[in-house]
């Protein structure tokens, strides 16, 4: 069902001030409340829910960068209560669609010609709803069948101030647990990304650059762009479609397919990051499709981070220091990627020994082949969060390779729900080892 949306800048300040004011109100009351009783378990996670509801239910009818932000979020439970990042989860799944006249208007506006000349046909119903745009599918006057995105009107205009209310209220509402200048560092890096995002045309020039990269990867498919019909708010590109992950059954993908695409999308992940030093920051289950020849088709490619040399190089020494136990080595070499607080003391290496050891298990020889289907790595860490506050002030978010951290998190998602079931060992011993340039 749509929503009608929130789309001039003052209209969505004003929607986020209220929110903002409403979380400073109920800090403060549990603040004086706890002046005269005690703070007990059961009343901070009374006070973090509420708080989180009503956060997620703004973000999520808002959309735009502050819901993209609460996406990010949700992937992280290392700076934020749990029950917070426990909602904001819902952001994941939840993108109602705009009536289709904004987006017929937003088309339109961009594009300088009535859509009825600009296209044979478009579907009314989007394909796909997201935080910052949606899909429709249509065709075009030579008959080509393509899909086109198209950003929600006021979106790239209120970003950095959406980005300032959200960072206000988080702060205001007791619920950021990092010091001013890690807030500041984390951000400015979200907002860089944003704006990347937000430019359609940097997405297009980034989908050139990805199709160039993996031109010899023949089960790699990438959708071309249609530059006649795009600019910075509506990306056109050829339909190439595929099996949404629901959809890969075992009726239709054996085992032997399932294991392949796996394999291949390690080797995607890993080429992006060792080798191009280009990856995708975005990696969820609505940006990949397959078929059963094992091909792989990748959309969505606005969330892409180029990284720096020294950045690949420090990640691949802490993947080598963790799988050879190095934990003095381990503490340097995160400091150099930016994780770890540099004039504090070193940390216990049974911290990093309990967390290596829940990680590695992939990778683990007596392990193989591991089955993800019935990977539990998500629940352990889950667990074992609470150990990440009495450690908080040796560590900061690793703001260069945030995005490494997010990717490889979403490919275990999808690694867990096709089912794959296969030795990466010796894949990863080849990436980590290889001294590669990037192309």
């Amino acid at each position: 069902m749509s929503r009608k949306p929130v789309t001039t800048r003052t209209g969505r300040f004003f929607r986020l001030a209220g929110m903002t004011g409403s979380v400073a109100s109920r800090y403060a009351a549990r603040r004086a409340k706890n002046w005269f009783s005690e703070d007990t378990e059961q009343s901070r996670h009374e006070y973090y829910s509420q708080m989180a509801e009503e956060i997620v239910d703004t973000l999520g009818e808002l959309k735009g960068a502050v819901m993209k932000v609460g996406q990010i979020a949700s992937q992280t439970q290392d700076f934020l209560p749990r029950e917070l990042t426990d909602a904001l989860q819902r952001l994941q799944k939840e993108a109602p669609a705009m009536d289709y006249g904004v987006i017929k208007d937003q088309i339109e506006s961009e594009l300088g010609d009535r859509i009825e000349n600009l296209f044979a046909e478009v579907d009314e119903t989007p394909y796909a709803a997201a935080s910052i745009g949606q899909v429709h599918r249509a065709r075009l006057n030579d008959g080509r069948e393509v899909v086109v995105k198209v950003q929600y009107p006021g979106v790239d205009r209120s970003c950095d101030s959406d980005l300032r209310q959200l960072r206000t209220a988080l702060r205001l509402g007791g619920l950021l647990k990092m010091p001013k200048e890690s807030v500041d560092e984390l951000f400015n890096e979200v907002r860089d990304r944003l704006h990347e995002e937000l430019d359609y045309e940097n997405e297009a020039r980034n989908i050139e650059q990805f199709a160039r990269q993996h031109k010899d990867d023949h089960w790699l498919l990438i959708p071309d762009v249609v530059h006649e019909r795009s600019s910075r708010r509506v990306l056109t590109m050829e339909k190439v479609e595929g099996d949404h992950i629901s959809e890969v059954t075992r009726e239709r993908y054996d085992q032997d397919t399932i294991n392949l695409i796996g394999q291949r999308i390690f080797q995607a992940m890993a080429d992006g990051l060792f080798r191009h030093r280009a990856i995708h920051g975005d990696p969820h289950a609505g940006n990949f499709a397959y078929r059963p020849d094992g091909t792989i088709i990748l959309y969505d490619f606005g969330c892409i981070k180029n990284l720096r040399p020294s950045t690949v190089e420090a990640y691949r020494n802490c993947i080598i220091d963790a799988l050879d136990e190095n934990y003095r080595s381990l503490d340097q070499h995160l400091i150099h990627l930016g994780a770890r607080v540099e004039d504090h003391p070193p940390v216990d290496p049974d911290y990093y020994a309990m967390w290596r050891n829940i990680l590695y298990q992939p990778f683990a020889p007596e392990n193989q082949p591991y089955d993800f289907a019935q990977s539990d790595l998500h629940q352990q860490v889950a667990a074992n969060t609470h150990t990440v506050f009495k450690h908080l002030n040796a560590f900061k978010p690793p703001v260069e390779s945030i995005l490494i951290d997010r990717m490889v998190a979403g490919h275990y998602w999808m690694l867990k729900r096709l089912g794959v079931k296969t030795d990466f060992r010796p894949l990863l011993e080849e990436y980590i080892k290889k001294e590669e340039t990037a192309e």
